[in-house]
């Protein structure tokens, strides 16, 4: 069997860009609901109006096409809508993490180029001391509070004065609309650079799988951060069908079910760690059953967990595969495929997309055989942000490396083996290990580092760090909980080693690079940052 391909050519696109599609819905349906945030709400006719005035706010500070934008923010309305206002423009969305400091911030801020940033008052203090290292950095632009700090600009008050009839430029599919970083195999995270079509496509796809029709009484909800991509494809859904998104402000899993019963759920996105988290709580049969989900799709489900996780919440839950890369070009699987409970399936290619497995050479390899996984399709990244050398190898005769290790069965479903990426993912968070062994090495006593993943029950895979001491340093004079202390300082708090191990000397190659397959995967021999014991 060759590479596979769904019989269905992919679906036409349903505007020229999300912000068309925003007007589009707000012309036909201004009055429907659209987002709902902490028992507020705005409609589409609302949103269109705010974005269009956000985008006379920007403009006015002589933003315009292809300029990049930063917003650093937590759930709430405002950051929809001032991704929809950047988009308005043609200038690119750069999402921050909330929990960045100031080197991975920083980071970002210089790699994107970024000449603006948004944010609020309990992070433009970091934001300006950043500032002087990021040269492109202009302004920087701060919503909320009673106050704006000192050389920062009140947006409130730029929004407030700006017309209601703000530009919205002539956008193509095409075009670059956000850099979403995301942390590669090695390096620091790399900028993926996503289009209007991206997001149209991965979106309309989503909906498609899970029946989400338009009006059809569908109600969505996103428990992730909206600087994370599932927020942005979860809006288009909303969009494309004219339905509410419910925006949870964090994922609680003592008060999940709560906020699902009480906003009327009906479909929502999760990554395989929530699932685990969910099972572990008291059940609560009136909340657990008397919700109105009819459908979850989950990445990564736990096969032996699967059918567990289905008969206790009462509903459909499909697993979806896809890479950040990758977006629209993904592996579903159909709602109506009970069969595939318990199996491990990732999916198969979604409308007009292919898969293959792959050997190093890039043949491919038949049914049964671990290879690696590559697709192609429509509306995947146009590359990395100024990395040429990363986007050729990401692309190869057209098909994208996904580094993933798969192999596929005879009815064309594909399931996971491994990872070929050097990172870490733990609880759905892809960390670098070398921006990682970046900071801890500039710790005054630390000589090497190398970072490795530990399995982890519950979050996936937690965080390793082998120390080389300088010399005439010891354990003692440079000890884990300040090491620790010195990378809270510099990264955001997922990125934290939770393990500690030193070592007098590395295993090193004749090119003089830490052979880490070498290092222990295991947790005895460290220090436990949770427990603060040595094991």
């Amino acid at each position: 069997m060759g590479s596979d391909l769904r019989g269905s050519p992919a679906p036409a696109l349903v505007a020229r860009s999300v912000c068309h599609l925003l007007r589009d819905r707000a012309a036909r349906t201004p009055d429907w609901e659209f987002l709902r945030f902490e028992g507020q709400r705005v409609s589409f006719g609302e949103a269109e109006r705010s974005s269009a005035r956000m985008a006379g706010a920007l403009a006015g500070l002589g933003l315009a096409r292809e300029d990049r934008v930063a917003i650093m923010l937590p759930n709430g309305f405002l950051f929809p809508l001032a991704w929809l206002a950047v988009a308005r423009l043609g200038a690119v969305i750069v999402p921050c993490n909330t929990a960045y400091q100031e080197s991975d911030l920083s980071y970002i801020l210089r790699d994107s180029g970024a000449r603006l940033i948004i944010t609020d008052p309990e992070r433009a203090g970091l934001v300006r001391r950043v500032q002087p290292s990021c040269p492109a950095l202009e302004r920087v632009v701060v919503s909320g509070g009673a106050g704006v700090p000192d050389r920062c600009l009140s947006f409130d008050a730029l929004v407030a004065a700006a017309s209601a009839d703000g530009p919205l430029a002539d956008l193509r599919p095409s075009d670059l609309v956000t850099l979403q970083y995301t942390s590669g195999t090695t390096g620091f995270p790399k900028g993926c650079m996503l289009t209007h079509e991206y997001w149209l496509r991965l979106g309309g796809n989503a909906a498609a799988e899970a029946g989400i029709r338009d009006g059809g009484g569908d109600v969505n909800l996103v428990m992730t951060p909206w600087f994370y991509m599932d927020a942005t494809w979860n809006m288009v859904i909303c969009l494309i069908a004219g339905i509410p998104l419910v925006l949870l402000s964090r994922f609680s899993a003592s008060n999940f079910w709560r906020s699902v019963h009480d906003n009327d759920v009906t479909f929502f996105y999760c990554l395989g760690t929530i699932p685990l988290v969910l099972l572990k709580q008291p059940e609560d049969a009136e909340l657990e059953a008397g919700h109105r989900v009819r459908a979850v799709i989950c990445s990564a489900i736990t096969p032996e967990l699967h059918a567990a996780i289905e008969a206790r919440f009462g509903c459909v839950w499909r697993e979806a595969y896809s890479t950040t890369e990758t977006g629209p070009v993904s592996l579903l699987v159909p709602l109506a495929e009970a069969g595939s409970v318990g199996t491990g399936a990732m999916g198969r290619p979604a409308p007009g997309c292919e898969a293959r497995v792959v050997d190093p050479s890039g043949a491919e390899l038949g049914v049964g055989r671990v290879g690696e996984l590559v697709m192609r399709g429509p509306g995947m990244m146009l590359g990395y942000w100024n990395n040429a050398e990363a986007t050729a190898s990401w692309r190869r005769d057209g098909w994208a490396r996904t580094g993933d290790l798969v192999f596929r069965d005879d009815g064309g479903y594909y399931h996971m083996v491994g990872r070929l990426k050097e990172m870490i993912r733990r609880g759905g968070e892809n960390i670098s290990a070398a921006e990682v062994e970046a900071v801890l090495c500039q710790h005054p006593a630390v000589r090497m580092a190398a970072c490795v993943p530990v399995p982890d029950e519950i979050r996936g895979e937690e965080v390793k760090a082998f120390l080389q001491l300088q010399p005439g340093e010891t354990r003692d004079s440079a000890p884990p909980d300040a090491v620790l202390a010195f990378c809270r300082a510099k990264l955001a708090a997922f990125k934290v080693p939770r393990f500690i191990s030193y070592l007098d000397e590395f295993p090193l190659t004749p090119s003089q690079r830490i052979e880490k397959h070498r290092l222990s995967r295991e947790r005895e021999g460290a220090y436990d940052a949770v427990t603060r014991t040595w094991s």
